[in-house]
Parts: C-alpha cells; sequence; structure tokens
C-alpha cells in the first residue's frame, strides 16, 4: 500500500503527530494488557516488550499520518480544480451587514 510518487512532493508530517502517539499508546497498554493476563506486573516486567510495541505504534501511526496527509492533499488539489474549471457555480454573493441579516427586536413586556 505505498504512496504514489506525487506523494513524495509533500512535506514530510511531524515525529509527534495525533496518530503517532495514539496508536504508540495503544502498543503499550496492549502489553501491558497480555502482562496482566499472564498474571505479570503489567509495568514491570517485560518492559523491552511494552517498548517494542508502543515504538511499532508510533510507526504505524506515522504513516498512517503520511496517507492522511496525502489523501488530503488530493482532495484538495482536486477539489480547487473543479472550482476553477467551473467559476459559475461558485459566484460571489452579495454582502449583506448584520444588521440587515437580524430582525428587528421589539422587547415584549
Amino acid at each position: 500500500m505505498g504512496l504514489p510518487d506525487e506523494a513524495k512532493a509533500l512535506p514530510p508530517p511531524g515525529i509527534i503527530n495525533r496518530n503517532s502517539v495514539w496508536l504508540g499508546v495503544i502498543g503499550w497498554c496492549s502489553a501491558m494488557l497480555q502482562n496482566a493476563i499472564n498474571r505479570r506486573p503489567p509495568m514491570k516486567s517485560g518492559v523491552h516488550r511494552q517498548a517494542l510495541l508502543a515504538s511499532i505504534g508510533w510507526f504505524i501511526g506515522y504513516h498512517v499520518t503520511k496517507h492522511e496527509n496525502y489523501t488530503y492533499a488530493r482532495l484538495d488539489r482536486d477539489m480547487n480544480e473543479y472550482v476553477r474549471l467551473h467559476p459559475e457555480n461558485f459566484s460571489d454573493k452579495e454582502k449583506k451587514t448584520f444588521a440587515e441579516i437580524v430582525e428587528p427586536f421589539h422587547p415584549i413586556r
């Protein structure tokens, strides 16, 4: 599921991003859950496995973010191209002031 060559023109995502953090935490929690299921101390045993699963989750999250950035950039490019080719569908509307939009206020007592 590699990205196409046009995705290489995009800037790389930050090393700390939403998907990496979430999937890293999920990897770490899955190692602790496995320790708890096997009746081992969750935080103290298998620290190497905790680090391994957290870093695998971080790696997968980084690549998910790269794919997400490419997908949204492609959609933005296609949408802007459509707007450029069909300007009649996206004409500017007349500007109204706030006073023209809001109805007059008459308090009833």
